[in-house]
């Protein structure tokens, strides 16, 4: 079993950064990929960026490559989500979840998402 919570969430001015972190609690943690999710309002959930269980592999949505870098700390079974140059575009809420690559990139976990706010 394996328990998401996002934080780092928060109001920021276009061209800000915030470092959202998603910490997981137990012991099978580093096996899972993780990703990165987003849903504004009135829209469907998006895809953001994905991190391989080791962190060598990493992906990113089109509308945030070269902005956003997604990291994994498994000592601290953490993964993070810097943002910069944010766009009002940008909000959402952020939700991280875990994906069992080895059982066809199932999403086992999702946490309860954190609110991000960019204001023009």
């Amino acid at each position: 079993q394996v328990q998401l919570v996002e934080s780092g969430g928060g109001l920021v001015q276009a061209g800000g950064s915030l470092r959202l972190s998603c910490a997981a609690s137990g012991r099978t943690f580093s096996i899972y990929a993780m990703d990165w999710f987003r849903q504004a309002p009135g829209k469907e959930r998006e895809f953001v960026a994905a991190i391989g269980w080791s962190g060598g592999r990493t992906y990113y949505a089109d509308s945030v490559k070269g902005r956003f870098t997604i990291s994994r700390d498994n000592a601290k079974n953490t993964v993070y989500l810097q943002m910069n140059s944010l766009k009002p575009e940008d909000t959402a809420v952020y939700y991280c979840a875990a994906r069992n690559s080895g059982a066809g990139n199932r999403y086992d976990y999702w946490g309860q998402g954190t609110q991000v706010t960019v204001s023009s």
